[in-house]
Parts: structure tokens; sequence; C-alpha cells
């Protein structure tokens, strides 16, 4: 059976940012900061807290790469190419992260933050082509945006 073209997504829903989302969200920034700080004011203990940052930063991608799971089983309609697509991208974030633990702190670091940036990238084209609601893209960027700068911070003290 033949794919069908695909159908228009809907213009993204313009709704308020609900409250859970934004106290967890930003919540979520917490140990960024606090991490990265303590690296680069702790320079005795600094590899204790740059591992810490990465470590947390690879639980972090990992939850953000499992929406996607959650998009493709919810969205409709899908054509199968894009369910197949977001489910396996759903995994890729956790993998690389997992990779990203296993390597030295610097290039973990470089490794998370270009995963971020990436991951972003494609929670843009999910927004776009599924009209998510816009409070969601916002408050990705904005979380991806702490969680890079927290990160690049902690690269200057590797």
């Amino acid at each position: 059976m033949r794919d069908s073209p695909p159908v228009r997504a809907p213009a993204p829903i313009n709704e308020a940012m609900p409250m859970p989302a934004q106290v967890l969200g930003f919540g979520g920034l917490v140990p960024f900061a606090g991490l990265s700080l303590a690296a680069t004011l702790h320079l005795a203990q600094s590899l204790l807290w740059l591992r810490a940052e990465i470590a947390y930063a690879a639980v972090i991608l990992s939850f953000v790469g499992a929406l996607h799971w959650a998009f493709a089983m919810l969205l409709q309609p899908l054509l199968p190419r894009e369910r197949w697509w977001m489910m396996g991208w759903s995994v890729i974030p956790a993998l690389v992260a997992w990779v990203a633990l296993l390597l030295p702190a610097a290039a973990a670091l470089v490794l998370l933050i270009g995963l971020f940036a990436l991951h972003f990238r494609i929670d843009m084209l999910l927004a776009m082509r599924h009209g998510l609601p816009r409070w969601y893209l916002q408050l990705r960027l904005t979380l991806t945006a702490g969680a890079v700068f927290s990160l690049l911070l902690c690269l200057l003290a590797a």
C-alpha cells in the first residue's frame, strides 16, 4: 500500500503555558545552574561537579528524547515513515548521552551541547509540522538555552 500525501498540520495552538510545565521545566534548570557554578567555583572538586553535570544532562536528554516517542504515539494522522522516524529519533538522545558518560569531560560536554542544539532543531520541525502548542517551543527554547549555557560554563572549567 502506498503512503498517502502528508496532511498539513493545523496552526500551532495559542494557549498559555500550563503552570506545571513552567514550575517543573524551570525547576529542571536548577541542577544545571548549581552544578556549573560548583564546577567553576570549587576547582579542587571540579571533576566531581563536571561529571555530575554531564550525568544530569544525559538524564535530561533521555527525557526530552522520550517526548518524541509519546508524540509518535499520539499525533494523528502520521504516515508510517513519520512514526518510524519519530520513534527512531526518540532513542538517539539517550544513546548519545550514554556515550557521553564514557568520554573525557571536555569531549562529553561538547557532545552534549551539540545534542541539545540538534534536539531543539528537531523540536522546531516537529512543532511546525504538527501544530504543537506555541508554549511548548517557547519552553524548549528557554530550557535548551539554560542547559547549553550551563554546559558551556562547565566546558570552561574542564
